[in-house]
């Protein structure tokens, strides 16, 4: 563990919310050391060669290509990053494991899932969960390549409710093994994986159970048609059949009836990794927009010099900025809080458990924020193109349909909405944030007389850090009065949820923004971070934008009188600009950047 672990404060999961976090305590791509830096540039040199040279490939149904794809990354090393070294991988800290999923999967959503499926879900759970016997027999061949993984959760009528599987898994009479029987569906690298992780049921157990199946045909395991999909055309999606399938007692992954948990845990990791994922798509998108935008011309004069490109190219780019702020600075906070509690005395494992579990309210924040940007670039990037980005003949098409995946597995975003915002009045109610207390405080300011005194906004981002700090008081507001309302019955009123993690969700984006332009100005000046400082600036702007109109959706919804007037004008005063910003000239200046770099460049 570093010395400036051990020196700063690391700030618990949700706590942003009510403490104030130093630029300077804020891990950017920026800080990428030189090991990491080799790592992307072999990832991309990868990616660039055997994926994006044949993108067409993934397009045409490909299956066979990207097994072929996936057995080089494992050569390559790429499949071991997060394994451990003494089960044959590179052990590598988190930060690492994710610059390399994020790098790898910007090409085509095909390989991206196929990869992200066997070293997260497919390998994680026998990583952190698997006996030693397990780990040793099972987990060299996954990091190498010999082997591949799936992850059998989700079945006909158990989806978001995980819990709810119908898949049975019965002791045999001599008690040696379970016969496991059952239909999973939607699973992916099943068309070509060696092992599968099954959760099912044991008796009238309360909760799942997860087994280690090796995937053997003549064991009563059958396998669907690849199933026909909108997008991640070279994905292997199949349903799953499984007739009294025999697994040997032994390979019941942890305690019987903790499946629930293993999924659960897999999915915080799942769902951070699948932001990351969704980055390099954006960059690439935008380079190819930007690239043809400059060779298009119309009205005698290329595409790109026009206000409305630029108004697209600057969106683009300011979503992979933002993207790229949030995950990076939520990956230290899990690498540093895992190197704290190794030090502490605990194993790797429960380590990095508790590490990411910590975590889990800014994996769910990441998870929607970044899957829906990457969904608007694309279609944005399709804009840009005009008719050709409406054909199959170049790559924006697919990039379009592939992106449109990741708001619905690792939990759909109204899931993990709903998630971050009951996750965190759960840590408060442990007493983990202290929510209570600033609620509190920020109901006392509402019935208070603000303040006429006019601020000072002489250093950079200080309005900026002054508005996300009232931005933060829009959402105690609202969650507070919701709580106090609602109380135990809370989750039953889904519209306020959503509309409060809204909130929260553009308050933890926006200000990592900030905080990374603020830190790399510092460091490098403000002129040569000028574009960097207009994308902050340009999100925020966008950001309270959208605070107002889900605040006061959520007020008008629950309150009313008096008590509505007085929210609505805290939401007012909470969400007010004393300098509006120039947003026309933000997105021209983020723009000619862009384009004169010849493409997304800010790292």
């Amino acid at each position: 563990m570093s010395t400036q672990t051990e020196e700063k404060e690391i700030l618990r999961g949700g706590q942003f919310l009510v403490k104030e976090t130093a630029c300077e305590d804020v891990f950017t791509l920026e800080d990428l050391n030189e090991e990491q830096r080799m790592m992307r540039e072999s990832t991309v040199e990868f990616v660039d060669r055997e994926l994006w040279a044949h993108w067409e490939r993934f397009e045409q149904k490909d299956y066979a290509y990207t097994e072929q794809c996936m057995r080089k990354a494992g050569e390559l090393g790429f499949l071991s990053i997060a394994v451990p070294e003494e089960y044959g991988g590179m052990g590598m800290g988190f930060v690492s494991t994710m610059l390399v999923c994020d790098y790898i999967s910007g090409a085509t959503g095909s390989y991206s899932t196929a990869f992200g499926a066997h070293t997260g879900i497919g390998t994680l759970p026998i990583t952190l969960y698997g006996t030693e016997e397990q780990k040793k027999k099972y987990v060299p061949k996954l990091a190498s390549g010999e082997w591949f993984g799936a992850y059998c959760l989700t079945e006909p009528g158990a989806g978001s409710d995980a819990n709810s599987g119908k898949t049975k898994a019965v002791l045999s009479e001599d008690g040696k093994h379970y016969l496991i029987s059952g239909q999973k569906m939607w699973i992916s690298n099943a068309g070509f994986c060696n092992l599968f992780i099954v959760f099912a049921r044991i008796e009238d157990d309360k909760y799942i159970t997860g087994f280690i199946v090796e995937n053997d045909p003549e064991n009563g395991i059958s396998l669907g048609d690849e199933e026909k999909k909108l997008g991640i055309h070279s994905s292997s999606t199949r349903q799953v059949f499984f007739n009294e399938t025999k697994v040997p007692v032994e390979n019941m992954l942890s305690e019987r009836g903790n499946g629930f948990k293993i999924a659960m845990n897999a999915l915080n990791v799942g769902r951070i990794k699948l932001a990351a994922a969704c980055l390099e798509a954006q960059r690439r998108v935008t380079d190819e927009a930007v690239r043809y935008a400059g060779e298009r011309k119309q009205f005698k004069t290329a595409i790109i010099n026009f206000g409305a490109i630029k108004s697209k190219i600057a969106t683009m780019a300011t979503n992979a900025y933002v993207g790229e702020a949030a995950c990076y600075r939520a990956a230290k906070n899990i690498e540093d809080r895992i190197a704290l509690r190794v030090a502490a005395g605990n194993s790797h494992v429960e380590a990095e458990l508790k590490g990411v579990e910590e975590y889990a309210i800014e994996c769910s924040i990441l998870k929607v924020a970044v899957s829906e940007d990457v969904q608007e670039t694309t279609d944005e990037g399709i804009q840009i193109f005009g008719g050709m980005g409406f054909s199959a003949d170049t790559p924006m098409e697919s990039a379009w349909r592939d992106a449109r995946i990741s708001r619905i597995y690792e939990g759909t975003n109204e899931i993990n909405r709903m998630l971050a915002v009951g996750m965190l009045v759960k840590k408060a109610m442990k007493g983990h944030v202290d929510l209570l207390g600033p609620a509190t405080a920020v109901g006392e300011e509402l019935l208070g007389i603000p303040s006429f005194e006019a601020p000072d906004y002489s250093e950079l981002f200080a309005e900026e850090k002054d508005l996300i700090a009232r931005l933060k008081k829009v959402f105690l507001m609202i969650a507070g009065k919701a709580v106090q309302t609602f109380g135990t019955e809370l989750e039953e009123h889904q519209q306020v949820l959503l509309a409060a993690a809204d909130i929260l969700i553009q308050v933890y984006m926006a200000e990592s923004a900030v905080l990374r332009a603020e830190k790399n100005a510092k460091r490098q000046g403000e002129d040569a971070q000028a574009a960097q400082i207009a994308m902050a600036r340009l999100n925020l702007y966008e950001a309270v934008d959208i605070v107002i109109r889900r605040g006061k959706e959520a007020i008008v919804s629950f309150t009313e009188g008096d008590e509505q007037r007085m929210m609505l004008m805290g939401l007012k005063r909470f969400t007010k600009y004393t300098n509006q910003p120039n947003v026309a000239a933000l997105r021209e200046l983020i723009a000619d950047k862009v384009a004169e770099s010849g493409g997304y460049n800010f790292d």
